[in-house]
């Protein structure tokens, strides 16, 4: 009867420590999962539509989408890259975004996309960077990175980039170069003329005023 009341105690001792083991592992695991450093959603193999006033305007293709809702700044993130298709109100594809990787900050309505940046616009319009804000409040898209632009009738370069969300009005900061395109080899497919035409001579500027950049250049009106 005494051994049988030992074996009894015994085995409540081991009950109560093996269960506060537990509860203290239940413990230190959730204080390992901090929210705010955790993806709210993640998403593999997207291919999604964005709508506007109940109109599409954009495709998002990407392998991996991760939402960070808890954040101090809520954004989305495209690791692995990103594809972007806009559309217009006919829903032809008028322009295209790729990037290596991408970032939107939900509540500023700004795109940073990062790595190899290639935009394109109808018809044959190119647009090279590393990096590319998107403020689609204010309908801008701007970078201080170098820049290359192919047209049906010039290549440009140059540092720094401002534009309309369209691309049909945009400047280079600080243009290095404007490179005349032999038409019929841009028609075939073929490179551009390398003959380069004059760079402008830096401007220096009067104390006290702005920097000097390139004049705002309608698109396919290059003079």
């Amino acid at each position: 009867m005494r051994k049988s009341s030992l074996l009894l105690i015994a085995l409540f001792v081991a009950l109560i420590v093996s269960t506060g083991c537990r509860e203290e592992r239940k413990i230190d695991v959730a204080a390992k999962l901090n929210p705010k450093t955790m993806a709210t959603m993640t998403t593999k193999n997207v291919a999604t539509f964005i709508s506007d006033s109940g109109v599409v305007q954009y495709k998002i293709v990407a392998p991996i989408w991760k939402v960070y809702d808890e954040v101090d700044t809520p954004y989305w993130s495209f690791p692995q890259g990103l594809y972007l298709q806009k559309y217009d109100r006919s829903f032809q594809v008028i322009a295209t975004v790729a990037a290596d990787s991408a970032r939107f900050f939900s509540q500023e309505k700004v795109w940073r996309l990062d790595g190899h940046v290639e935009m394109t616009k109808v018809p044959k319009d190119l647009f090279q960077t590393e990096q590319l804000y998107w403020d689609q409040r204010r309908r801008i898209l701007y970078s201080d990175s170098f820049i290359h632009i192919e047209t049906s009738t010039h290549t440009l370069e140059g540092i720094g980039f401002e534009s309309d969300e369209r691309l049909t009005s945009y400047r280079i900061i600080k243009p290095q170069g404007i490179f005349p395109v032999n038409s019929q080899d841009f028609a075939a497919g073929g490179a551009p003329s390398t003959a380069p035409s004059p760079v402008a001579s830096p401007v220096t500027a009067a104390p006290g005023a702005p920097p000097q950049s390139s004049p705002i250049i309608p698109n396919n009106s290059i003079p």
